[in-house]
């Protein structure tokens, strides 16, 4: 079994909840679960945009946040949401996984990025 952001499968689960094209290299995935760690964070969608306030690393120290547009903290939740996120690669003891870049969550300083490279998981990005 193979993670894979949810969103690059073409399920609406990106902020604005826009249907991404899946790319041929997602569609030849034998096995992939889709997850988006923003929604197992409690996040809804369509959502207000956020961006991490320094690095991925520190928001598990308390030394970075992340911050939507509105200037809400919303780390929590994704403090969350990647605690889920690995919750299921412990379940299904996944060791690779296909990640949307430029996300705040799976992107390559994403919330869920620390926890997966301690755990050994081979991460693989795609625009």
């Amino acid at each position: 079994m193979v993670l894979v952001s949810g969103c690059l499968l073409g399920l609406r689960c990106r902020y604005d909840a826009k249907r991404l094209r899946v790319p041929k290299l997602i569609k030849e995935l034998k096995d992939p679960l889709p997850l988006c760690p923003e929604q197992l964070g409690g996040f809804p969608t369509p959502r207000i945009p956020a961006e991490v306030k320094g690095r991925a690393e520190g928001v598990w120290k308390g030394e970075a946040k992340v911050i939507n547009e509105k200037g809400e903290d919303v780390t929590q939740g994704f403090i969350i949401g990647a605690k889920e996120v690995l919750r299921l690669v412990r379940l299904f003891n996944i060791k690779k996984a296909y990640l949307k870049e430029n996300s705040p969550s799976c992107g390559r300083e994403g919330v869920l990025i620390p926890l997966l490279k301690k755990r050994g998981v081979e991460i693989r990005w795609i625009k």
